[in-house]
């Protein structure tokens, strides 16, 4: 049960047995049906999660009202909006999952506990908010230099299986064109 998160968190650090029993004894497992929302502008995000089995997006809603995708969440991925669940502040954030989802997740309080009882693990968690950035700053800089094709022919590359997993109207979002436009260009890489 705890196999995908250990080789997770043990990328970072090597933990002794000892540690990865407080580490699950401290883990809340959650199996969530598709289309449910699990963080709601306004709400405080009360829970960081990671993805076991499914599939999740994150957004918010624009001025005009359209949904815009900032994430997509797999297997293997940690969730949450780091500024709410940290800041316990209302989220602008949505997070919704698109498939059967199962997650184990932290509360503010366990995540502090785990912290107070193996500081190894604050090595693990900077270093996922510091790869988080890295990618969010790729992406914001793509967004701006790149064309949509480059931008969609890379998507698909970096995360091939995601395209058989969500509607393309939510990867239209993620890269910022309008689900018409994917269409087009997914047409003309066809005919190459």
């Amino acid at each position: 049960m705890y196999e995908s998160i250990d080789k997770n968190v043990n990328r970072s650090v090597t933990f002794l047995k000892e540690e990865l029993d407080i580490f699950h004894s401290l883990l809340e497992h959650k199996a969530v049906p598709k289309k449910t929302l699990l963080l709601q502008d306004g709400e405080i995000c009360n829970f960081e999660g990671y993805i076991i089995k499914g599939c999740t997006r994150t957004y918010y809603i624009d001025e005009n009202g359209f949904e815009v995708i900032l994430q997509f969440g797999i297997e293997d991925w940690w969730l949450g909006d780091v500024a709410s669940f940290h800041e316990q502040k209302p989220s602008k954030l949505f997070i919704e999952t698109i498939e059967d989802t199962e997650l184990f997740v932290f509360s503010p309080q366990t995540k502090e506990e785990l912290l107070f009882r193996v500081p190894k693990f604050e090595r693990v968690f900077r270093l996922l908010i510091q790869r988080n950035l890295a990618a969010t700053q790729n992406r914001l800089f793509k967004s701006i230099s790149q064309p949509a094709q480059e931008r969609y022919l890379e998507f698909i590359e970096k995360y091939p299986s995601i395209p058989q997993r969500v509607p393309q109207h939510y990867i239209a979002s993620y890269l910022g064109i309008s689900p018409e436009f994917l269409s087009k260009i997914r047409g003309k890489i066809a005919k190459k």
